[in-house]
């Protein structure tokens, strides 16, 4: 097999793995989600279907399936339709973009990278096929002809619209440490622990620690960009009775939900990307060489396990914050995060340029 046969095979193998376990994502974050509440609120959790109640999400498959399809009078049939898949498709795609762990090699001379789209602009990529999920969201609010769905995806789009901006300035700080776009890059950057290069001047280490106020400000954006509590405000049962999803049911229903499970891994990706070091982890080169495949092991388990920590907090952070109340939650995105996010970007560049 020729090396580009080799590449080409690869990268569907890649494509196909990559594609599971995004949707794999979904039944297990269901099962999580239950059984931490139930730790939290000193419940017993699902226990019923299943051992430990781990066939739960089997259960609910079973149950949106065999739901009515129904679509309520004087709906928008086309768009109705169409906005489920809006908000669950782009997550897969920002997804095509991660890289989960150094290349792997698959011969002698040739490697290939974790991520299914190495692009230059990877970045400026993922954030622009995250933010299509607002669409989504805005038109099956509209199309419902329901006055709570259209005021879920109005709020839903006023909400992405405040935070994608801090959202955006926090992760051009990281650029201007890093010098690229290109998420692999940022990682390359971050191959040491804490540290400067003596030679340059540049910074090496994990970008948490060169950028913490980055840090928060891009993490505090993530939640409401994910339409997670404290900024659930597009769904608030307890002013807009579901929000923009009020009137689906059945498997249309669930894409709304797995657009907002894959968006949260999307965004917890993008977290440890840009601050964490990616799939690095100190030390990791003594246990195994650089370029093999264990090193490539190595780096996985540890870009995983990362993840998890930050898909835990968002569990975490909805069973313990209320919800913000409307005008707070726009009041924290343009009156706080924005202009935090906007300073530290130009003292950052500022402290780049002369250094």
């Amino acid at each position: 097999m020729s090396d580009n046969q080799l590449l080409l095979v690869a990268t569907l193998v890649k494509t196909v793995v990559i594609f599971l376990l995004a949707v794999h994502v979904v039944p297990i974050m269901v099962v999580l989600e239950r059984r931490i509440s139930a730790w939290i609120q000193l419940r017993i959790g699902p226990n019923r279907v299943g051992p430990l109640g781990l066939f739960q999400p089997l259960a609910d498959l079973v149950k949106f399936l065999g739901k009515e399809d129904f679509v309520p009078g004087g709906a928008n049939k086309f768009l109705f339709w169409m906005a489920p898949a809006l908000t669950a498709i782009p997550p897969f795609l920002v997804m095509a973009n991660i890289p989960f762990s150094p290349d792997i090699p698959l011969r002698e001379g040739v490697s290939i990278a974790t991520s299914i789209i190495d692009s230059p602009v990877g970045l400026l990529l993922a954030f622009a096929l995250s933010s299509l999920t607002v669409y989504g969201i805005a038109i099956g609010g509209w199309s419902s002809n329901s006055k709570y769905a259209l005021l879920g995806g109005l709020r839903s789009s006023a909400q992405m619209v405040s935070y994608e901006l801090a959202l955006g300035l926090s992760a051009l700080s990281v650029v201007c440490v890093s010098g690229s776009l290109n998420l692999n890059e940022i990682i390359r950057g971050q191959l040491s622990f804490v540290g400067f290069d003596s030679a340059t001047g540049n910074w090496h280490g994990w970008n948490i620690f060169a950028q913490p106020v980055a840090f928060i400000v891009f993490l505090i954006s993530a939640f409401a960009e994910t339409n997670r509590t404290p900024f659930d405000l597009p769904e608030a049962e307890s002013e807009l009775v579901g929000g923009y999803h009020t009137e689906y049911s059945a498997t249309k229903f669930a894409l709304f939900f797995m657009g907002e499970y894959t968006g949260m891994l999307a965004m917890s990706c993008l977290t440890v990307i840009l601050f964490l070091g990616g799939w690095h982890v100190p030390g990791m080169q003594l246990l195994a060489e650089p370029g093999t495949l264990p090193y490539a092991i190595i780096g996985l388990l540890a870009f995983l396990a990362k993840v998890g920590v930050f898909l835990f907090l968002f569990i975490q952070v909805r069973w313990t914050l209320p919800r913000f109340r409307y005008d707070q939650l726009m009041t924290l995105g343009w009156k706080v995060l924005l202009p935090i996010a906007l300073v530290n970007l130009l003292i950052t560049g500022g402290v780049v340029a002369v250094f």
